[in-house]
């Protein structure tokens, strides 16, 4: 508001007036909101000369004093500060705040894109009110938020806004495959979706047997602590320990289960782990 109390001095000072800036009364609105017409009451008899400094607006216009002054919609689009100088003879100025209108769009934001399932605290997401003039709504408001997997209702919360946000943070579901995460506000509704996939892999278990190149060893079909199926590509590795030393082979799951051909002659005690998931051990004797 600093600036728009030099602008008024410096209007003052142009006029050539001496003394303190001081002039016919008016009355500013007590409140106003955004895109909405409105009016300043003024004293006195004569012409005037009306400013009105505010974010995005600086008019001027000649008035007869004791007449209302009308401010157009256009003039208040944009919340914040304005500042209002009546000069008629000396200056006189009142500031008054133009608030944002109701909700017409809600900006919402959601992380991650991709989550575990049952990771806690792994969901969070914030939502932003704000009016056809695209300013924040500073008024508090109650923001729903809900979360679904396959038809099902998982979380659901209302949060009010302070100083126009809202936001939650919460637990991932248990079965993969897309979460729709929505905010809502009376008839506004802004839909994402975060896609749930598998946890760490859980009870590993493997099998092996001799062939003529050495051992084939694969695991059973591998799935998260949840039962949901691990998906392709993740590395499973196998560790192979034998009379000649130790060697490790990395293998991606494909179509659900990982394999690993394993070059080695004598007796070998193989082992399996994925990430910091370890699974069972198997021990295969050495060639015929």
């Amino acid at each position: 508001m600093s600036r728009l109390l030099r602008f008024c001095a410096v209007i003052c000072l142009a006029r050539s007036f001496v003394g303190v800036c001081a002039a016919q009364d008016f009355h500013v609105p007590d409140s106003a909101v955004a895109g909405a017409e409105s009016s300043i009451s003024t004293t006195g008899s004569g012409k005037g000369i009306f400013y009105l400094v505010g974010p995005g607006v600086s008019r001027k216009s000649d008035i007869v004093l004791g007449e209302e002054v009308q401010l157009a919609a256009q003039d208040l689009r944009n919340a914040g500060d304005y500042l209002a100088i009546v000069c008629s003879g000396t200056c006189r100025s009142e500031s008054f705040f133009v608030s944002a209108s109701k909700p017409a769009n809600l900006t919402f934001l959601v992380h991650p894109s991709r989550v575990p399932v049952a990771l806690g605290d792994a969901v969070s997401g914030v939502a932003f009110p704000f009016d056809r003039y695209h300013n924040l709504v500073l008024a508090a408001e109650n923001i729903n938020f809900q979360l679904t997997a396959k038809g099902t209702s998982l979380w659901s919360r209302s949060v009010r806004t302070q100083n126009g946000v809202a936001w939650f943070r919460t637990a991932s579901g248990k079965s993969a495959g897309p979460l729709q995460v929505v905010a809502s506000l009376g008839d506004l509704n802004t839909p994402r979706a975060v896609q749930q996939v598998a946890s760490d892999p859980c009870n590993l278990r493997i099998t092996g047997q001799r062939t003529p190149k050495g051992i084939l060893v694969q695991t059973e079909p591998i799935h998260d602590c949840a039962g949901n199926v691990v998906p392709d590509g993740t590395i499973v590795t196998f560790t192979a320990t034998g009379a000649v030393g130790m060697g490790t082979v990395d293998a991606p799951i494909k179509q659900g289960v990982a394999r690993a051909q394993i070059e080695v002659l004598g007796p070998t005690t193989i082992s399996v782990a994925s990430g910091v998931v370890m699974g069972n051990e198997i021990r295969v004797g050495a060639q015929p």
